[in-house]
């Protein structure tokens, strides 16, 4: 009889333990977190149009399969804050590595083309050069660079012009975003403060 309290204590342990596991564990397949970072969440409630106290700039991505082809854009993302961006903030005329830090990066799995110019399948940073009326954009092999302080004409790999939208809107956050518009065809936008490039590309077959 004595022996018994001392099993009840056992059994009462044993259970609590086991109850503290499972509800430990994380949710979702594989037992993979389902939790965003806090700068997903950014990204996330920026996107739904929630206020962004975020001061810093954020590591931020997007990812697309066209037509099963995964297009992966890496970027950090600044915020406008109240601040004069064009002409400011971005000086006109000068190579900007379209968004903050280290240069953005497009990576294509297969080869693609820009206004009927053919690209290799590989990694590429993306800077422009904005204007008052029109924007110069840059396709170079340097991925890998702080800012554009090792840009070199000499690695692009194409340079085009388009002319930015006005947006109806302030998008406070820089956004990238790709959009499947067709077979083995896609739009990449960047949109921040009241401006919009867009980038039509096609998939190589």
């Amino acid at each position: 009889m004595k022996l018994l309290p001392v099993i009840i204590c056992l059994v009462f342990f044993i259970t609590t333990g086991c109850s503290n596991q499972q509800s430990e564990q994380p949710k979702g397949k594989s037992g993979q977190k389902t939790s965003d970072t806090p700068e997903e969440m950014i990204i996330k409630r920026t996107r739904k149009g929630e206020a962004d106290t975020a001061k810093k700039s954020i590591k931020a991505y997007v990812k697309n399969n066209v037509n099963g082809v995964r297009i992966f854009i890496s970027y950090h993302s600044p915020a406008v804050r109240d601040r004069i961006i064009w002409g400011g903030l971005v000086p006109y005329d000068k190579v900007w590595v379209t968004g903050a830090h280290t240069a953005t990066s497009i990576e294509f799995e297969e080869s693609f083309s820009i206004n009927k110019n053919k690209i290799p399948a590989g990694k590429y940073a993306f800077f422009t050069i904005p204007g008052r009326d029109q924007w110069t954009m840059i396709l170079n092999k340097n991925w890998d660079q702080h800012l554009a302080d090792d840009y070199d004409e000499k690695d692009d790999v194409l340079r085009w012009t388009v002319i930015p939208e006005t947006l109806s809107y302030v998008q406070e956050r820089l956004m990238y975003d790709i959009d499947q518009t067709g077979e083995r065809r896609c739009n990449i936008e960047m949109r921040w403060e009241k401006l919009m490039i867009t980038i039509p590309i096609r998939i190589e077959e």
